[in-house]
């Protein structure tokens, strides 16, 4: 392979730095290497904007259709044997395949996150946000992630998908386990194993729910996807499991980490955290700002399905291309002041949804539960202070989220 390698480039992706701050890597790769082949990753690693958004929405070029099993394949034969449920999971799906199959399947899912129905759950939302915080502010300090940025996205996907209350932990817990091994660069067979016997546990799960929609159909998207399914014209039963776990997997994660990197990001910056206070009716573009600032989700991934010039750079068929979203975001060739908080930022077209057919469904929701918490957080206290001590990463360089997240408020 006819490139350039650096590989004090490569130790900066496995460097610990890179868990709490990723941008001052993101911005020497894109400066000295910004199509760099990486052996610690194997893969390619884009950074700057123009080449992502490219990758983004070219799906004839650049598709989904291999990506995770080009991974998964770098594993020796008898491990691959043991994580067969695993390779299946991920090989069908919407993020997984490319049209036919995924307009499919995609438009059916549409109907569940039209603008339409989002603003139908408002009411509702402002409920869970409302009761979240009754509960947690009783001792004047909160935990944010555990006690208001997990619960609420997962208990709006709960309801919209039909998951009984009762097992929602459960879910977290096997969805934290199932997308474990997308952070490990390359793979590691130990993680690899620990998502596989989640999926499976999880897709029992899934498999007894789906039983009992069959015979009972509820007001909710399982009973939906079921009905699809039983019509035999838009899901298979793989297909359907694997839709329920994407939609329980992505439906809570990456809604969690925009409402706590984005508080954490306005507490780090008062002056902008004033001006939201100030006039609130700025939310929208703050909300966006704060999917630009620090995306939860930080790389996505494509497979080239022919030889391609990038940046310059060849890169032959079949080669894995890891877009960096947050590097994408702090472009200073699309951000003026990338690394500033600007959250009257206009215009503000960010990477974190992704781009084209691959845009993230449930987005409309997503920003609607971001724009109540934040409203209804700063209007309910004058005074939110950060504990700085208590700010903890998790230990994930493709999910950038807080595993804590503590605040005095009054």
């Amino acid at each position: 392979m006819a490139v350039d390698y650096d590989p004090s480039l490569d130790q900066l992706l496995v460097s610990p730095e890179i868990i709490s701050d990723p941008y001052p890597i993101y911005h020497r790769l894109r400066a000295q290497d910004p199509v760099h082949w990486s052996d610690a990753w194997g893969c390619w690693v884009l950074t700057r904007y123009d080449d992502v958004v490219l990758a983004l929405r070219d799906h004839r070029r650049f598709t989904n259709v291999g990506r995770i099993a080009a991974f998964l394949d770098q594993l020796p034969d008898d491990v691959r044997a043991r994580i067969r449920p695993l390779y299946e999971n991920f090989t069908t799906g919407m993020p997984n395949t490319d049209p036919p199959e995924h307009t499919r399947v995609r438009n059916l899912v549409n109907k569940a996150f039209t603008t339409r129905v989002v603003e139908g759950m408002r009411p509702r939302v402002q409920e869970i946000v409302n009761d979240l915080l009754d509960e947690a502010e009783s001792g004047g300090t909160i935990e944010v992630i555990r006690d208001f940025a997990y619960p609420l996205p997962a208990i709006v996907i709960a309801e919209t998908l039909g998951v009984p209350a009762e097992d929602r932990d459960q879910f977290k817990e096997w969805s934290d386990d199932i997308v474990a091994f997308h952070g490990t660069g390359r793979p590691h067979v130990e993680t690899i194993l620990k998502s596989t016997e989640a999926l499976l546990e999880t897709k029992e799960w899934l498999l007894e729910l789906i039983e009992a929609r069959r015979r009972q159909p509820q007001d909710d998207l399982i009973s939906a996807l079921v009905a699809a399914e039983e019509r035999g014209d838009v899901l298979n039963e793989t297909e359907l499991v694997a839709t329920c776990i994407t939609l329980l997997t992505a439906g809570h994660e990456t809604t969690t980490g925009l409402i706590g990197n984005g508080l954490l990001a306005l507490l780090r910056n008062p002056d902008q955290l004033q001006m939201l206070r100030d006039n609130p009716d700025l939310i929208g573009t703050a909300v966006e700002e704060f999917l630009r600032f620090d995306t939860s989700f930080l790389r996505a991934w494509r497979l080239t399905a022919e030889d391609v010039e990038i940046g310059g750079q060849q890169v032959p068929k079949g080669q894995t291309l890891s877009l960096m979203l947050g590097a994408a975001n702090r472009d200073p060739a699309k951000f003026e002041e990338p690394d500033r908080l600007d959250i009257t930022r206009e215009p503000n077209l960010h990477t974190s949804f992704g781009w084209g057919i691959h845009f993230c469904a449930g987005a409309p929701l997503a920003r609607r539960e971001a724009e109540i918490a934040f409203t209804t957080l700063l209007r309910r206290f004058p005074r939110i202070e950060l504990d700085e001590a208590g700010v903890e990463w998790q230990q994930n360089n493709t999910f950038h989220n807080l595993k804590s997240l503590p605040i005095v408020v009054q």
